[in-house]
């Protein structure tokens, strides 16, 4: 019987791991930016719940938390210039989804730093942003950027 409960237990801690590991997968800043680089964004001009997200303590804070538990877990792990893609996409992720509310974003990161980044902002100045905010994470080398200006309808 003891057996038997360990094998249930280890399929639900490996069940839970790889559910856990899928829903951290997408380097997005909001639901509706597109799930990858080669993918359009669905109705761009639709930012009022995104913007709300963007702006809202909760998540702000959450943001500042990953960002700050990454940087950490670099520093530990030896030379904190050398990031593992997905922590590269993690991080410019936050970045931009902290300082572009409204912004239906997608970052993917290559080996050697090299970050794309696709989707929709809602203004020229939202899109001049891009860019210097994804340098700002350490570990960037160069920054690819395929957005669209995108105004948001009025509601």
């Amino acid at each position: 019987m003891k057996n038997i409960n360990n094998k249930f237990a280890s399929v639900i801690l490996v069940s839970a791991l790889m559910l856990t590991t899928a829903a951290c997968n997408n380097a997005r800043t909001s639901t509706d930016a597109p799930a990858n680089v080669n993918e359009e964004v669905k109705a761009p001009q639709n930012v009022e719940q995104t913007q709300q997200d963007a702006t809202n303590p909760v998540r702000r804070n959450q943001l500042d938390s990953d960002i700050r538990a990454r940087e950490e877990r670099n520093k530990v792990n030896g030379v904190p210039e050398d990031r593992a893609e997905s922590d590269l996409e993690s991080e410019v992720r936050s970045k931009l989804e902290a300082n572009i509310p409204g912004s239906k974003l997608t970052v993917s990161a290559k080996e050697e730093g090299i970050v794309t980044i696709v989707g929709s902002v809602p203004s020229q100045e939202a899109f001049a942003k891009i860019e210097p905010l994804a340098y700002q994470v350490l570990g960037v080398q160069d920054v690819n950027v395929d957005v669209k200006v995108v105004e948001p309808t009025q509601s």
